[in-house]
């Protein structure tokens, strides 16, 4: 059965995400700008409020992957808060100035969430060479990677994110997601095998749509 995961940045969102039948959201602030760190009212009011897990994102700024000591200990700060709300996974990810997996923070960011599930988000789609980086995050302990396959969307990157699948062999968990909708969600998951969709959730009957094509 396909997991349905919903990019969600308010209390309402969160809980018409659940009643369309999503089975897991990612709550951020700011998703016009990929999605940033979310304030603890808001993890709080949406951890009490719906029943499917939360993962939350943990971005101190838009723009760029490449981050500072000073925005690494925010980060981990941002983590402690979010563990404190009742989360069920985080949601983070980091480059170095190589365009490789910033290996050190991705270790110091997963032992600061403590056990909860990492997801490295789309800044694998900016790395230099995905299969290393895949092989990285698998090394550094990452539950699951979301990806386009490097491409805009998830179809237009398909065949690589089948590879990545392929590649990945049970040792990670690839998610599928970019621009994702009920009218190719079919096709994204043909493609490319994977058993997990992410998709922001725009309106109740679109993600009702998407959630409908992945098990009918």
């Amino acid at each position: 059965m396909i997991l349905v995961e919903a990019a969600v940045e308010t209390t309402e969102s969160a809980i018409a995400a659940e009643r369309a039948g999503a089975r897991r959201v990612e709550l951020c602030a700011s998703l016009d700008e990929g999605g940033t760190t979310p304030g603890a009212g808001l993890i709080a009011s949406v951890t009490k409020q719906i029943g499917i897990p939360v993962f939350v994102m943990i971005r101190p700024r838009g723009g760029g992957f490449v981050y500072t000591d000073d925005e690494i200990e925010v980060m981990k700060r941002d983590i402690g808060i979010a563990r404190s709300g009742n989360v069920a996974g985080i949601v983070t990810g980091a480059l170095d100035d190589k365009g490789e997996v910033a290996s050190a923070t991705i270790r110091s960011l997963i032992e600061a969430a403590g056990g909860l599930p990492v997801t490295f988000h789309r800044a694998f789609d900016a790395a230099r060479d995905l299969p290393e980086a895949l092989e990285m995050l698998i090394d550094a302990g990452v539950s699951r990677v979301l990806t386009s396959g490097g491409a805009s969307t998830a179809l237009e990157g398909a065949d690589t994110i089948a590879r990545l699948v392929d590649q990945a062999k049970g040792r990670i968990i690839i998610v599928a997601g970019g621009g994702i909708r009920g009218h190719n969600v079919r096709q994204v998951i043909a493609r490319t095998g994977v058993t997990e969709i992410h998709a922001r959730m725009i309106d109740e009957a679109g993600m009702r749509m998407l959630v409908a094509m992945t098990t009918s």
